[in-house]
Parts: C-alpha cells; structure tokens; sequence
C-alpha cells in the first residue's frame, strides 16, 4: 500500500441501505450482514441509526460489540440527543465512529430545518464538539451538498474540521450531480478550504440519475478518499453507488486511480447473496460484477475468445469476485461435519448449535427432493434457518392446493397463529391468489399486495424457488422470503414470513427529519 493512498471504503448498507422501503432487518440479520461485511474487510461499517428507535440501538449495539476487525459508525443528526444515543450505542465498539448531519443546501435550511445560514453553522460546530466526548472519530455531512451554494459549503466544512471532525463528507443526497461538476466540487472544496489537509474528504452518492459509482469515481480522481457505498447498490430511491462496481473499477483500471483498497474481493459474492437474501431484493441478471450473467458468454465470438484468452472478453476474472462453479455435491447420507465445512467455506457462520441443527435438518429434507445441492440452495437453506423464531407469530403446518383446467383454484391451509392452530380456505383466480387469500382468512392482515416475484435459485426443474412477496400497510413496507422446490409452498412461505414482519410493531424516526 505504501506507493499508493489508501481508498476508504464505507459501507452504509445497514444504515441507507435498510432505508429502501421493504428493506427493514432485524438485530441478528444486521450482525450477519456486519460479520460478513468484516470479512470483507470494509473499512467502516455505518451499523445504523441508533435514535430512531430502541431495536435500531439495539441493532447498533450489537454489531459494534461484535464486529472487531472494521470500524463501526453510528448515524447522528446535529441534535444532542441523537448524538448520546449514537455514543451509548458505541460504548462496546472496537472502534467506534460517529457520523452527524445536518443540511446545508438553500432549500433544505428554508424549506426543512426553518433555520438560518449562520444557525446552520452553529448547530454543525456544536454537534461535533458534543460528539468528542464519545469519541476521537468523528464524521461530518453537510446534507444536501450537491445542491448547496459553494461559499457557503466551504464556510461549514472549516468550521466543523477546526471543530474535530476528521471525515468531512460530501454527499449527492439527491442524485442531482453529474461526474464532471461532482469531480469539479470535491477539486474546489479540497482548494478552498484552507484546514482541507486535515481532513479525510469522503463522497456519498445517490443513484437517481442512474450515476452513483460515476459520481464517485470521479470524485477519488479528485482527491477524494473515501466513498460511501452498499452492497449491490441498496438504498433509498434508486439507490447508493454500488460496493462492488467501485472497488472493482479502482482495482481493475489501477492506470487510472493513484490508490487502492484494502477489501478481500473474493468475498463480494457472499455479501451480495446474504445481503439480497435477507432483504428480499434480488439482484439482476446484468448488474454489474454480481449479476447472474456478469460473466457469462453467448455470443458465439465472444465464446471462442475467451476459450481462446480469457481477457479477450474478460476485464476481471469471476473468481476474484467470489463467483465460482463450486457446488455441494452431497446427498441425504453426507455427515454434519461436511454440511458446517461447506458453509465456513461460504464464509458462512451460524451462531448457535440450534441454528446449525435446523439448517442440517432442511439441507437433508431437501436432499430428499434434489439430486444436487447448489451453494445457493445452502444460502437458501440458512436464510430459513435463522428467521426470528421468537418474533413469529404466524406458521405454516399444513396446506393443500386444487388447480385443474376448468375449475377454480381452491387453498385449504392450516397455520398457527399467536400460538393457536387454525384452518383457512379461500378460491382464488390462480392457486397463488388462493393461497394467499386462504391466509389472509386466518392472519386478516388487512394489507396490499405491492410485489410477488419468483426466482429459481438454480438450474433444472427441480431447482428451489425463491418467492419474494412485498406488502403495504399504512405507508408501512416489508418483504417476506421463502424458498422451496414447490413453488406453491414456497409461496406461501414468503407471504406468512412478510405478515410476520407487518404484524411486529417497529417506530422508526427518520434520519432526514429535524425532528423527533
């Protein structure tokens, strides 16, 4: 690393990330995603925002204990009580980081916070001398800087570095900017700040404009050095800039970028999956690096050069991403031991015995079903495995399904729900339409339908289906997941585990509002 700067990569997953509607994860999903995120080797991992709500400190809390190797940041608005909240919240961290906000764009101070230039500056300075007392490592956003008046952004990011904070971040929070005028700002701001050499000046970039990791990259050509980011582009709106399109971009074209990271990208691809297993955003087949078709070939041309030289076609090899053709041959008579060998091999680590006995016995209930075992039929296997039982208050017992030509499609199902068991039948104008509505006969979850998506999860007929089922209730969004070699069931499955989600009261405060 020494003939080149070090790039800091900051994930922001569990934070912006879990802002997409739909994507909400609960304490033990977060610390899955920050130990994979750890192995990874992301620098800092923004864990949350602790004040919205008591399980969001909850989930803070426990990555920071958790996580030992990466930085753990926690999300603060420039209010004196989000920044307490956001230090207890740390108290257990290897390394803690706090990260304050507060805008600075014209029509966010008029229109949102009500409140003067010079009340702006006031409040950032203070909430960066408050923030001190919990820690060295402080990091300031001035929101909304893609919008805000130069003169003005240079006056707050001089003040709030004299202050302490050692990070000054400068976010595109509404995707507005394009590569050349973003690049353009990050040379400016690093000019005319006089104390700019103080500070680590980092980028945040939202993808409205289809240009996050564009904005970003062209703001590391500028100096900048470090880049918020979430694994497979997850965020608000249309997203973050995309973990992976920027680390590997810096990596790949190294004539290019003056400096590096320190990421272990073969593990990229485990992050993608767990990351799009647990939120129920699938990835799709052309994204880049991690899409299903990122290095596949069916040209003719292209398949004959790469047989021929991989780099005719190929500018990154799959196996430095993580892809590769590896797969769990073994059936129903292979041992524990080869089932917990694999997925340590997946970068995989279930956190009770418990975990581990239910994940063994659906891996040999599938093996039943299935000639071969995929990976992702693993991964599958463990997303089941470690679903909150305890917050759980609808399950699937039984159910049968009528569909023939002619006739209409009947569900008899039985589930429990809050501990009783219960029977439901419905007609509908599909068997996935009955099923769902012989649910909602017993769970009345008074909900609407926002999104049904299936997805093999292999290849060949008797691959699992993944089924998405995204629900609406009073503004309120969850995802629900379920996998299985019926499609039917697996259906039913995901529609069950999303009313688990909207049945569970959840406050949330918003980090773009001023006010609690």
């Amino acid at each position: 690393m020494s003939a080149k700067d070090h790039l800091i990569i900051f994930d922001t997953t569990l934070r912006d990330g879990e802002q997409s509607p739909g994507a909400s994860m609960t304490r033990d999903e977060k610390v899955r995603i920050g130990k994979a995120l750890e192995r990874l080797r992301v620098d800092v991992i923004e864990a949350g925002f602790p004040i919205a709500s008591p399980g969001d400190f909850e989930a803070v809390k426990a990555v920071a204990e958790v996580v030992q190797e990466s930085r753990v940041c926690a999300l603060a608005r420039a209010l004196d009580k989000d920044i307490d909240c956001a230090g207890e919240a740390l108290k257990g961290a290897n390394a803690g980081r706090i990260h304050t906000f507060i805008a600075t764009s014209p029509i966010h101070m008029e229109q949102k916070l009500r409140m003067t230039p010079d009340e702006v500056v006031e409040q950032a300075v203070h909430a960066v001398r408050r923030a001190r007392r919990y820690t060295d490592d402080l990091e300031f956003s001035p929101e909304d800087a893609g919008r805000s008046e130069i003169d003005f952004l240079c006056r707050v990011l001089e003040a709030v570095i004299d202050a302490g904070a050692g990070t000054v971040n400068i976010p595109d929070t509404v995707g507005y900017n394009i590569p050349d005028q973003f690049g353009g700002l990050i040379a400016t701001l690093r000019e005319r700040v006089p104390n700019a050499d103080r500070a680590v000046f980092s980028v945040h970039c939202h993808n409205d404009l289809g240009l996050a990791v564009a904005n970003s990259l062209a703001a590391v050509r500028m100096g900048a050095r470090q880049v918020e980011c979430t694994i497979n582009g997850l965020g608000e709106r249309a997203g973050n800039a995309a973990l992976e399109e920027v680390v590997m971009t810096v990596r790949t074209r190294q004539d290019l970028f003056d400096c590096e990271t320190r990421l272990d990208t073969t593990q990229i691809m485990n992050c993608s999956r767990l990351v799009s297993g647990i939120t129920g955003f699938a990835v799709q087949p052309n994204k880049a690096v991690v899409g299903a078709n990122a290095f596949a070939h069916e040209s003719g041309i292209h398949q004959d050069g790469v047989l021929k030289h991989r780099e005719t076609y190929e500018i990154m090899r799959a196996q430095d991403v993580g892809w590769s053709d590896n797969r769990m041959v073994l059936g129903k008579h292979s041992g524990r031991n080869a089932f917990r060998t694999r997925l340590q091999e997946l970068g995989v680590a279930l956190g009770s015995e418990e975990e581990l006995n239910a994940a063994f016995s659906r891996f040999k209930d599938l093996a039943d079903k299935k000639h071969e075992i995929f990976d992702e039929d693993l991964l599958a296997l463990v997303a089941d495995a470690t679903l909150d039982a305890a917050n759980e208050r609808v399950k699937l017992v039984s159910m049968r399904v009528c569909s023939e030509t002619g006739e209409t499609p009947r569900a008899d199902l039985v589930l429990v729900f809050d501990g009783v068991e219960r029977a439901g039948r419905a007609a509908g104008g599909g068997p996935v339409d009955a099923t769902f509505k012989a649910i909602e006969s017993i769970v009345e979850s008074d909900t609407l339908l926002k999104l049904y998506s299936v997805n093999a999860i292999t290849k060949g007929t008797d691959a699992q289906g993944e089924v998405t089922v995204r629900l609406e209730k009073a503004g309120r969004i969850v995802n629900g997941q379920g996998a299985d070699t019926d499609i039917l069931v697996a259906s039913a499955k995901a529609y069950i585990n999303a009313c688990n989600r909207i049945l569970r009261p959840i406050e949330r405060a918003h980090p773009q509002n001023s006010k609690v």
